[in-house]
Parts: structure tokens; sequence; C-alpha cells
């Protein structure tokens, strides 16, 4: 089975302008140039290797060989978050506390260590979702909360925050 570039191109600027983030964001999380991610949603990219396909699709949530985002739908990301924020501390950050974290980027100081650990430790599939629901769930624009994001990981000076940025 076979999908154009020019679809993937289109979901993927849906996604990206759903999620909040710019194109020179959504480049960074999935290891592109701001140029070729700009060529691929305009249409104008002839030729990008499955694999890369395959992260970007994965960063902002979609399926493929069609992209949807079915699957992101099933998951829970703030939990997955939480969870991989925890892993190392036996004072667990639940979902809620997360989602209010980066919806306000107010960071209690018990957590400074929960939330360094996610920065540069999660997978970046992780982190968007994350976003995505603590922006639903507050119904504040997902732009807002990559804003608190961005500035809480050069807060903890997270080896990501430029990517995060």
């Amino acid at each position: 089975m076979s999908i154009e570039l020019s679809t993937v191109g289109a979901a993927v600027r849906a996604r990206r302008e759903a999620l909040g983030l710019s194109q020179t964001q959504l480049a960074h999380l999935s290891g592109l140039s701001r140029q070729t991610l700009s060529g691929l949603e305009s249409g104008k990219l002839r030729d990008l290797g499955f694999n890369r396909v395959a992260e970007l699709l994965r960063v902002v949530g979609l399926n493929s060989p069609t992209p949807n985002k079915n699957a992101r739908s099933e998951k829970n990301g703030l939990w997955m978050a939480a969870k991989s924020a925890s892993v190392s501390y036996r004072h667990e950050l639940d979902p809620a506390t997360l989602a209010r974290m980066l919806t306000t980027g107010q960071m209690p100081e018990q957590y400074v260590a929960h939330m360094a650990h996610l920065f540069d430790e999660a997978p970046i599939s992780v982190i968007v979702m994350a976003v995505e629901e603590a922006a639903q769930q507050n119904h504040v624009p997902p732009k807002k909360v990559w804003r608190n994001v961005s500035a809480l990981a050069k807060r903890l000076n997270s080896s990501r925050k430029m990517v995060l940025a």
C-alpha cells in the first residue's frame, strides 16, 4: 500500500496546528529541518525516507499508512508522562498535578527532579501527548502549554531545552 507524501504533509500540518506547535518546534521534536517540514506540509517535497516519515507521524500521534489520530485517542498521555517522570522517585507525580504544572508553568519544588527526568528521558511522543491532553483538560491553547514547557525546560537546564523550545 502506498500513500502520497502530500497527504502525509496535510495531515502533519493539521496535527501540528492542533498541537499548537510552530514548524520550527515540530522540526526540533522530530529531528527534521524546518525547510524539510515546510516542504512536506506544502506538498513541494518529493521524497522523504520511510523512517523519517514514521518518526514524524509518531511524534504528532498519527498512524500510518493512513495518517489519523485514532491510536493517540486510545492512550493516556498525562498518565504515561507522570509514570515516566516518577520512575526513580518514592513520591509519584500524579497526572492532574502534571497537567496543572504544564498549563500554569508553576512547578512545586518537590517535583523538580520529576520534571527534569520527564524532559530529559521520556520519549518525545509522550511529552507531546501530555501537552495535548493538559491543554484539552484545562481549556487552554496548546501553544500556551508549549511556552510553559519551554520555560520549565530552560529553568531546569534540561538537556532537551533547545528541542522543547
